[in-house]
């Protein structure tokens, strides 16, 4: 190889390149992390009913470490997700000196059952909330289907004066609504939104019914619905 000169010439060219390739990621990685590119502005986006300053504060001296080019913007992000009120969040860089994060809270629509809050997405999230919320209860892979169903339901009945307390469903996918006055309405399986629709239609027609003390409606009749009184009147 040594009586080779181009082949030596080509190596030699290659050790050259190398080592001035490595000295220039070095020096740019010593001037990446020099002080000199402080991050000084963090920007928060969104819609923020429940995600307060003092939260943000935290967050932003435990885990913004680094300056505008070397934070990690995935590790900010993963810490934002912990709050308990933030279903989406991202992290961007805006030249010169600005982290931008942008927040979605959710959005809670229910209680399920004793255990968390669902939002309207159909999806469960851990926080505590003191608003008067609906309780549902059903099998744990329904919460997307019992969320659904409330807000079918709860559109329906916004034309009465009843008002959705507790919606069930049961493992045999039979729905029943508590309302917050104390009435229960058992709507079944099949063709629940139907049978609630024919109930509701009959209720703003007929003033014999949305004026009476009924305790119980069943919905499950194939063309009616049955009404329970008090002392067992119907």
């Amino acid at each position: 190889m040594w009586d080779k000169p181009t082949l030596l010439n080509w190596i030699a060219n290659l050790l050259f390149s190398l080592a001035v390739v490595m000295l220039l990621y070095a020096l740019l990685f010593v001037v990446l992390h020099l002080p000199i590119f402080p991050v000084k502005q963090v920007q928060v986006e969104g819609n923020l009913d429940h995600v307060n300053h003092e939260q943000i504060q935290l967050i932003v001296s435990k885990y913004l470490k680094g300056n505008f080019y070397t934070l990690d913007l995935q590790r900010t992000r993963a810490a934002f997700e912990k709050l308990p009120w933030a279903r989406k969040v991202s992290v961007r860089r805006q030249w010169p000196d600005t982290i931008v994060v942008q927040i979605e809270e959710h959005q809670a629509l229910g209680r399920w059952g004793g255990v968390a809050l669902v939002n309207r997405y159909g999806e469960l999230f851990q926080a505590a909330s003191d608003a008067q919320l609906p309780t549902f209860y059903g099998p744990g892979d329904a919460v997307k289907e019992v969320a659904q169903g409330y807000a079918s339901f709860a559109q329906m009945l916004s034309q009465t004066s009843l008002q959705i307390q507790q919606l069930s469903l049961s493992s045999r996918r039979a729905w029943e609504i508590k309302t917050v006055d104390g009435r229960q309405m058992m709507l079944g399986r099949e063709s629940a939104r139907q049978r609630l629709q024919q109930f509701v239609s009959a209720y703003r027609q007929q003033a014999n019914i949305a004026e009476s003390d009924w305790r119980y409606a069943d919905l499950r009749y194939p063309n009616g619905f049955a009404l329970r009184m008090p002392r067992g009147g119907a």
